[in-house]
């Protein structure tokens, strides 16, 4: 166990580990192996010992090149880059790549495993713990792979219920957003994904504010995520798992049909419907300005003095 790091201890000590043999194999040295990608030696130091950050996807794929290591280093990164997730995320994420079926409602964005390159750019901008547009572009990275299994032969079944708030909610702009709404679009001849949209005439649900998740696993069991704008809950208990299954179907129930739900996509996608009417700041500005003038003209009515509020006239 070269270093004493034991490689079977973490994704990051494995990646080291792979790093140190292939760096050996080159008859390289740490400094010249830092020189070729542009790093401090202590850098590299810290990758093939697993302390210090975590390699960066940039720096994966020069050590991969400056290795011969033929994408080895950078397809063990996304596995590296997980590892900063908190406990039940991690978890999470494992249940999802073995699931068999896959059953979302989301309050307020695409979910990822549906989201184009730029929308979820724009989504991954706004958390609050990103650092720099290097981290940015990871936490793209991170998450257009997880949709590559959807195009596997044991992808999941995937069945999505869409907020209608999901729809009219112009994330990234409304080029963004169109070419978004033409990805869900196309859900239509992916006969493994089904898309339901809850509209807002429904009013109230259990699950406003946030979104659910509800997993089958291959042995048929089920696990449930529920998640909010800063937080996530993984839900393993039988009963309660049950509960918030049968919480989706609910939804599910309320929502519109399959057919009816991508007219409704299709008509957000070409601006016919209220949203896309709303005016713009300028104009809601401009618009206050006249309900007041228009509000002091009646109140001047009649030819009488303006009669300031809360007077008044005597008997």
């Amino acid at each position: 166990m070269a270093n004493g790091i034991d490689p079977s201890a973490s994704m990051a000590a494995l990646f080291g580990a792979r790093v140190r043999r292939l760096r050996t194999a080159a008859g390289l040295t740490q400094a010249e192996l830092g020189d070729r990608t542009h790093v401090v030696s202590t850098r590299i130091t810290q990758i093939e010992r697993a302390s210090g950050a975590k390699p960066t996807l940039e720096l994966a794929r020069a050590l991969d090149a400056a290795l011969g290591a033929e994408d080895l280093l950078v397809e063990l990164w996304p596995y590296v880059y997980r590892e900063a997730f908190p406990d039940w995320s991690r978890k999470f994420m494992e249940y999802a790549e073995r699931a068999v079926a896959v059953r979302e409602y989301a309050a307020h964005v695409v979910p990822g495993l549906l989201q184009t390159e730029d929308y979820a750019r724009a989504v991954l901008r706004v958390g609050r713990t990103l650092g720099s547009e290097e981290q940015l572009e990871e936490r793209v990275t991170f998450r257009l792979g997880r949709q590559e299994r959807l195009g596997m032969p044991d992808r999941p079944e995937l069945w999505v219920v869409l907020d209608e708030a999901v729809l009219r909610r112009p994330v990234g702009g409304q080029g963004v957003m169109h070419e978004q709404l033409e990805r869900l679009l196309r859900t239509r001849v992916e006969p493994h994904i089904t898309v339901q949209v809850l509209p807002f005439d429904q009013g109230e649900h259990e699950v406003m504010g946030g979104s659910l998740t509800v997993l089958t696993m291959p042995d048929g069991s089920e696990v449930a995520y529920t998640e909010g704008a800063h937080y996530g809950q993984l839900i393993e208990d039988p009963d309660e798992v049950r509960s918030f299954a049968l919480t989706y179907d609910r939804l599910r129930a309320a929502a519109l049909p399959p057919l009816m739900s991508l007219d409704m996509i299709r008509s957000v996608r070409e601006d016919n419907h209220r949203g896309a009417k709303v005016p713009s700041r300028s104009e809601r500005r401009r618009l206050a300005q006249e309900q007041l003038q228009q509000s002091g003209r009646r109140q001047l009515r009649g030819g009488g003095r303006r009669v300031p509020r809360g007077r008044r006239p005597g008997p």
